[in-house]
């Protein structure tokens, strides 16, 4: 009973730990450090600013969750238009909303899913906040 309990989380670890290779944007390496008291980033500095950021593919826009929580997107699209040269960019009625323009695709800002126009949501980048004024980004 103990082996056949070892195997079964030994195989679900091993499956758990494989890599999304499927996402149609690639995973490029990267590390960026902001300093939200310049004044390109003050937005970030309440809760529900957000800002861009130059990295990643085609830049990266970074969004203040909570007073502790940060997310930051690719802002190249997934929803399938590879020649695409504009980047997603903020809904002006809806700050929420990140609207490719070339295929009319909808994305959530608060998670990065998609809302409509894409099977995929949005690549996200991992954050750390130093809990001052220091905010890295990086994949």
């Amino acid at each position: 009973m103990k082996l056949i309990i070892f195997l079964v989380l030994s195989l679900m670890g091993i499956l758990g730990c494989r890599k999304n290779t499927s996402h149609p944007i690639p995973s490029t390496p990267f590390s960026i450090s902001i300093n939200l008291n310049l004044p390109s980033y003050n937005a970030l500095n309440g809760v529900g600013g957000y800002c861009y950021v130059q990295g990643g593919i085609q830049g990266i826009v970074v969004y203040r969750r909570s007073v502790d929580e940060f997310y930051a997107f690719e802002r190249k699209s997934p929803a399938g238009n590879a020649q695409c040269t504009f980047p997603l960019k903020i809904n002006s009625n809806n700050f929420l909303q990140l609207d490719d323009t070339c295929t009319s695709a909808k994305f959530s800002l608060y998670d990065g899913s998609a809302i409509s126009g894409s099977d995929v949501g949005l690549r996200q980048y991992s954050t750390q906040w130093n809990g001052s004024n220091i905010l890295e980004i990086y994949n």
